[in-house]
């Protein structure tokens, strides 16, 4: 998997073009620039003088589960901590429901997250966390997209409590040989302050398994303490290190040198759904740290699937300016997933393009909780969320056939 290059200050990222015209050709970007000047295309859609932007990449998703676990959610929001334990709740309605069953709640949420500008997402397993279950998730998953993560070791599941080594070497054995033919990354929840998930030492041996499997590597780390996530993380070469909500200096340290191959991806809506500090954003950025945001979609601690709630939450609690929020929003998940292809609108990347209802990408912030971005239908492919029909709050996108055409508005 490619390693990429430094991190660009957001503002420079952005590339502000008033009165702007995109050229597509068969699902990728041919032109962009002032609409004065675009070159004739087969097909012209006029928006009106709505912001055009990248659609968001969200880098962080647990979308394949059954259930419900509000109950737990107003118990958080009563006093009571979060340590991973709620995840057992999820496992057992996984394994309950149906393929079908899962297979329409996971097209439901796609559905969703294309209505609110999300045209690339991954997708983990781990509510499953037997070699069947797993295994179905992961092949559900890679339905909607490519990019696909085995979180067998998400927790260890109730009835391997008592033996926790012989859960170890099911993740890292049988159920991991089940389930990389269907995955392109390995992910571990690296917790130690949590009774559920997995120390350093057995969170190593999870990632080097699932890179002798010739899987990209990826973490949960630093979610409720300042653990060992971060580090381990950075020295094995992990694509993302996911939460970042609590770091050391040395944490920090370890991601300024990684800016380029491990990318801190943040996801405040945890923060916000669980009554926790929010991570320092403002420091990330402003040590030269490669940061991502992402929504961690979920049954327990983030059940939103909406990139510009995340975007407005690092904005005014992270303390990210609008364009900082944007740039990790698109540019950063993009990296955090090593695809060069989205998250951009340039020529030779997919056009996989959001449509703002405002005049500026501010209005994410601005403007918080409104259905203002909705993604374009200009094509599909690894990794893009796919058009499962239209969302609640699609709005007008147009459906654009084969052929060029320009796409025209404020970028």
């Amino acid at each position: 998997m490619p390693v990429l290059g430094p991190v660009v200050p957001a503002d420079e990222r952005l590339g502000v073009v008033p009165d702007a015209a995109v050229v597509v050709e068969d699902g990728v970007v041919a032109w962009v620039g002032p609409a004065a000047s675009a070159p004739g295309a087969d097909r012209r859609v006029d928006l009106g003088g709505r912001a055009v932007v990248p659609g968001f990449v969200d880098s962080h998703s647990h979308l394949v589960y059954a259930g419900d676990r509000a109950a737990e959610f107003s118990a958080r929001m009563a006093g009571r901590p979060y340590d991973g334990g709620g995840i057992g709740v999820s496992v057992a309605a996984t394994r309950a429901a149906s393929d079908d069953e899962l297979r329409g709640l996971l097209r439901a949420r796609v559905a969703q997250m294309r209505a609110l500008g999300t045209t690339t997402v991954e997708v983990k397993s781990g509510y499953g966390l037997s070699v069947a279950d797993e295994q179905r998730s992961l092949r559900l998953a890679r339905e909607v997209t490519d990019e696909t993560t085995f979180l067998g070791a998400h927790v260890v599941p109730p009835e391997a409590r008592g033996d926790r080594a012989a859960y170890l070497d099911l993740v890292c054995g049988p159920m991991l040989r089940a389930c990389a033919p269907h995955a392109r990354w390995v992910d571990v929840f690296c917790e130690p302050a949590s009774p559920h998930a997995f120390t350093g030492d057995e969170a190593r041996r999870v990632l080097e398994a699932g890179r002798d499997a010739g899987l990209g590597l990826r973490v949960h780390g630093n979610q409720l303490s300042a653990g060992p996530g971060v580090r381990l993380a950075v020295e094995l070469g992990a694509a993302s290190v996911d939460h970042c909500t609590f770091l050391t200096d040395a944490d920090v340290e370890a991601l300024v040198s990684a800016a380029g191959t491990t990318v801190a991806t943040l996801l405040p809506g945890v923060e916000f759904s669980t009554r926790s500090p929010y991570p320092d954003a403002r420091a990330l950025v402003d040590a030269g740290v490669d940061v991502a945001l992402a929504t961690d979609c979920n049954p327990g601690t983030c059940n939103t699937s909406s990139m510009p709630f995340v975007v407005a939450l690092a904005v005014r609690e992270m303390r990210m300016t609008a364009a900082e929020a944007l740039v990790a929003a698109t540019v950063g998940g993009a990296r955090a997933l090593r695809r060069p292809d989205v998250g951009r609108v340039a020529v030779g990347a997919r056009a996989d393009l959001a449509v703002l209802d405002a005049p500026s990408y501010e209005h994410l912030a601005y403007r918080p909780g409104m259905p203002l971005a909705h993604a374009l239908d200009l094509g599909s492919g690894a990794g893009s969320v796919p058009d499962a029909g239209p969302g609640p709050d699609a709005g007008p996108g147009p459906d654009a056939g084969p052929g060029p055409h320009a796409e025209r508005g404020v970028r």
